[in-house]
């Protein structure tokens, strides 16, 4: 199979670099590197101008299943936005605040919501103007997501939900506009019937409290979000609908998104790598089997990632890619601390508590940490087994 790109591809990857080269430049140079998995607290502000950047650019929703430049977006291949994505990542550039709106909610309401729905929501994306955040886990709840408490309750008088209860895990709720917000709206309603899949603004005082939640790694990229009467007016697909949705949301996180991701992973590995050549260790056979390892699984994650580009997954799909990309994730963290060897097992002079790792390890102790989450949040390994043995090899359901 031919995995190269083709000339049309290159000429896109030249046009992306010069314009990135040209716009990394002033704040958002100093925001470079800032952001992502482990460190989404940084740079939030430069980011967030940087977002509307990117949507002045037209860079922003490039494989939207709409028509080029309806909300002013370039329309790129499947081919073309990983290319975009490899410059992306080759020149450092910050941290989206933006890819949970762009990646996940947009083309939810392309395949199931209104054409209302879509013209209020979609052009403040594409600018880059509105940031939204995901109200899936809740307490009791997290990777058995029919399991949720949330209730919404439509008021006949004006027609608009008022969400009560809680979610927790939630990236970048402190600074989210909108949230999509996964609530039972049939009292009495079980498991995934009863649910809707509504979106709430976050700027309800009153009614909307967001909490950090602190980790081991010192940081709060994740949030807890109680809602106390909070007022939704629209609900994607209709009431009632929202597991239909909500499963359709969880299926993109495939695809490009997929090789994005390899990409930061490929950098990370990269600084381990180097970290392993100019050790004491470098000489050690067995550790250098289990770098070329790593090595190995992650060309062969990109290899099936580009494999199945734009192709329609079985119902285990994204459970395969969770369990791949959980455990390699897991894996680099745990070798990057490894090969610092005893150095890595140290905090820093200055110990604090919102700097409980060694800043002088190239984030080994800080990639450690964060890393030890990777199979369980998105759903455990346990349950991604679960539903890979019963959707897809078709053994008995688990006993509930």
């Amino acid at each position: 199979m031919d995995f190269s790109f083709g000339a049309e591809d290159e000429e896109l990857r030249g046009r992306a670099r010069t314009w990135l080269t040209e716009h990394l430049a002033g704040p958002y140079a100093q925001a470079a590197g800032l952001g992502g998995p482990g460190s989404e607290h940084e740079g939030v502000t430069a980011r967030r101008a940087w977002e509307r950047e990117l949507g002045r650019g037209g860079w922003i929703g490039q494989g939207w299943e709409v028509p080029a430049g309806a909300y002013g977006q370039q329309r790129l291949s499947l081919t073309g936005q990983v290319v975009w994505a490899e410059e992306y990542a080759a020149l450092r550039a910050p941290g989206r605040v933006g890819h949970i709106g762009e990646n996940l909610l947009a083309p939810t309401l392309i395949a199931y919501g209104s054409r209302e729905q879509q013209e209020r929501f979609l052009p403040g994306i594409a600018r880059g103007e509105e940031l939204w955040c995901q109200g899936y886990s809740e307490p009791g709840a997290g990777s058995d997501l029919a399991g949720i408490r949330t209730s919404a309750v439509r008021d006949p008088a004006d027609g608009l939900y008022r969400v009560t209860g809680q979610k927790v895990w939630t990236s970048l709720a402190q600074d989210a506009d909108w949230c999509f917000v996964l609530a039972r709206t049939e009292p009495g309603s079980r498991r995934h019937r009863g649910l809707s899949f509504l979106l709430v603004p976050m700027d309800q005082p009153s009614r909307i409290e967001v909490r950090p939640i602190r980790q081991m790694s010192g940081t709060s990229e994740f949030n807890e979000v109680f809602f106390d009467g909070a007022v939704a007016a629209e609900a994607v697909g209709g009431e009632g609908e929202g597991w239909t949705v909500a499963m359709g949301l969880l299926a993109l996180e495939r695809g490009v998104s997929t090789l994005v991701q390899q990409i930061g992973f490929a950098a990370e590995l990269d600084r381990v790598l180097a970290a392993y050549a100019g050790s004491a260790r470098a000489g050690d056979p067995a550790l250098r089997e289990r770098l070329v390892r790593q090595w190995a699984e992650l060309r062969t994650m990109r290899w099936n990632a580009l494999r199945t580009l734009g192709a329609e997954g079985g119902p285990g799909a994204p459970s395969v890619a969770k369990l791949l990309w959980g455990g390699w994730h897991r894996r680099l963290g745990e070798l990057a601390v490894e090969v610092r060897g005893a150095a890595a097992t140290a905090g820093p002079a200055s110990w604090a508590p919102d700097l409980p790792y060694e800043r002088g390890l190239d984030g080994a102790q800080r990639l450690f940490l964060f890393t030890r989450a990777d199979t369980i949040y998105g759903g455990s390994d346990e349950i991604q087994r679960n539903i890979i043995a019963e959707r897809v090899l078709g053994l008995p359901k688990e006993s509930r």
